[in-house]
């Protein structure tokens, strides 16, 4: 699987750009990031236990912790912080990125929450 070359979190568009050494580059919003958070209080311990969480429109990322050479730490400012986003999974969230956004729209839609656009 592809390493981070470079990860730029820039913080008045809310966006985390990660470079990978495959060439791959991603723009991955604060709050997609957010809602798909490796962490159990989120994720569950099956897929049917995800939460969807709502309301993280104006989410932002305080900071960025290294796991390890394998991963990192996201601190957002509605002080979640206890997901671990492996570069796997980084990439995958790069990769599928259309893909799970809709489903969180979907999802959103579904559930009568009305998400404000910010042109994710």
């Amino acid at each position: 699987m592809p390493v981070p070359t470079e990860l730029n979190l820039h913080r008045q568009s809310r966006v985390l750009e990660v470079s990978f050494d495959d060439g791959a580059r991603f723009a991955l919003p604060c709050e997609y990031l957010r809602v798909y958070s490796p962490s159990a209080e989120v994720q569950g311990h099956s897929p049917e236990e995800r939460i969807l969480v709502v309301g993280k429109e104006d989410v932002a990322i305080d900071r960025i912790e290294p796991v390890g050479n394998y991963a990192v730490c996201l601190h957002f400012d509605d002080e979640h912080n206890t997901g671990i986003y492996s570069w796997d999974y980084l990439y995958q969230l790069g990769a599928e990125q259309t893909e799970r956004w809709q489903t969180y729209l979907d999802e959103l839609a579904q559930s009568g929450h009305v998400h404000k656009d910010r042109s994710n």
